[in-house]
């Protein structure tokens, strides 16, 4: 896990176990899709460690939310 304090999308989607590229993110982001109204962490198409991670994220408000956050905004488009 990482624990430095330098994080970004695409830090995010290599905490996940996601493909972190430009185009893979984007790729990702286009083809998924969040809810009116649903939690990041709630969205079907994560691996229960990976809703885990979000929601603790979340909940915490830890150093990951941010960039939580921003990936729930890019999936509510």
């Amino acid at each position: 896990m990482d624990t430095s304090n330098h994080h970004s999308l695409r830090t995010l989607f290599e905490q996940l176990g996601l493909p972190s590229s430009h185009e893979e993110i984007a790729a990702f982001i286009r083809d998924h899709h969040l809810n009116e109204g649903e939690n990041i962490a709630a969205a079907p198409f994560w691996s229960a460690a990976q809703a885990s991670f979000l929601k603790e994220a979340l909940q915490r408000d830890a150093e990951w939310a941010i960039q939580v956050d921003e990936l729930a905004v890019s999936l509510a488009k």
